[in-house]
């Protein structure tokens, strides 16, 4: 079973650890059944393909690769600064909660 996660498409995170350490950037993709999600201009990767339909030329793409959950922060749309997430219950609904400062992210 997938394990849900803090982090969702089109959150701005904050990149905390590895060969991108201090870059910023949007979400493109979240993929909770591996913890990844896929940042834009985070881990650039080079992909060789082969020609096709789609791509009549082929060759080298450079392309966005996935990197693990625990390695970026969610930066708070109020505060600005990247936090932990917290969670709680409103009227049924899970609402995710800024940590420093206690704001919900989701509105």
């Amino acid at each position: 079973m997938a394990k849900s996660l803090t982090i969702r498409k089109g959150d701005k995170v904050h990149v905390i650890a590895g060969k991108d350490k201090g870059k910023e950037g949007k979400v493109l993709r979240s993929m909770p059944e591996k913890e990844r999600v896929v940042v834009e201009n985070v881990h650039m990767i080079k992909k060789h393909t082969r020609p096709s339909q789609k791509n009549q030329q082929g060759g080298i793409i450079e392309m966005e690769g996935a990197i693990h959950v625990s390695n970026v922060m969610l930066v708070c749309p109020n505060c600005g600064q990247p936090t932990r997430v917290g969670r709680r219950r409103d009227d049924g609904v899970r609402v995710r909660t800024c940590k420093k400062c206690g704001k919900d992210i989701d509105k």
